[in-house]
């Protein structure tokens, strides 16, 4: 790995959402970072394109006033991925989250793990996709206060069909250092993968015993690991949170 990131403090982090969400899916993890003393910014992606995504983490990020912890959920993982060499750009995190190589078709490579239960909730209408109220509530929000599945699952962000055939140009993975925490109890992603795709960029690693959505079931364990990376710590993550 070549660490090209920016020398100095980190006092920003860049909160970057999925698909099926929207900035709001971060709001029990921001105040705790905000009580850390970070300067934080929820992404709002509009899911229309990799390239519409990754433009408007770049937006986000050409808007912080120094070193920037880059942090992305699911489908965000390609995004940050692919913005992740931005110059302010400290280290990543992965929260339960895509990360493909460089042009890889990362379809093909999620097929050589186990099909997550929620691919079969996906409602196509009109050349975008949602999640069915079901799946959402069982498979991607699983563990979730109902009450508050149901408003995530009101605040839904349709995602463009071809959203997921996008393919980065870059994997600012292999020159960042990185940090991955994966769900162990995931319907929408394999953990399986996520081992994999952690193993591969030589994260500093945690499991989770969450759903997809852990920033909500386990926010205190997701702001740990953010705030790991805000002071470049590497290594065993201190257990008792997740």
């Amino acid at each position: 790995m070549n660490d090209t990131s920016p020398a100095g403090p980190v006092k920003n982090v860049v909160l970057v959402h999925g698909a099926y969400a929207d900035g709001s899916s971060w709001s029990d993890v921001i105040p705790i970072l905000q009580r850390a003393g970070l300067t934080v910014t929820a992404v709002q992606n509009p899911l229309t394109s990799l390239a519409d995504d990754v433009a408007a983490t770049n937006r986000a990020l050409d808007r912080q006033d120094g070193p920037t912890v880059l942090v992305g959920h699911s489908w965000a993982g390609t995004v940050i991925s692919d913005a992740g060499n931005h110059p302010k750009v400290t280290a990543l995190v992965y929260v339960a989250a895509r990360a493909p190589d460089a042009g890889e078709d990362f379809t093909a490579l999620a097929a050589k793990f186990p099909t997550p239960p929620a691919n079969a909730g996906l409602v196509h209408n009109d050349g975008y996709a949602q999640l069915s109220e079901s799946a959402f509530l069982e498979d991607f929000a699983g563990g979730v206060d109902e009450a508050r599945a149901r408003s995530l699952y009101a605040a839904q962000g349709p995602i463009a069909g071809d959203l997921f055939q996008g393919r980065t140009t870059t994997a600012a993975w292999r020159d960042k250092p990185c940090y991955y925490s994966i769900s162990t109890q995931d319907r929408t992603s394999a953990p399986e993968l996520e081992r994999f795709l952690a193993e591969r960029m030589d994260a500093t690693t945690i499991e989770v015993d969450s759903s997809h959505l852990a920033m909500v079931t386990h926010p205190e364990a997701i702001a740990d690991l953010i705030l790991m990376a805000t002071r470049g710590a590497r290594g065993p993550v201190p257990s008792g949170r997740g």
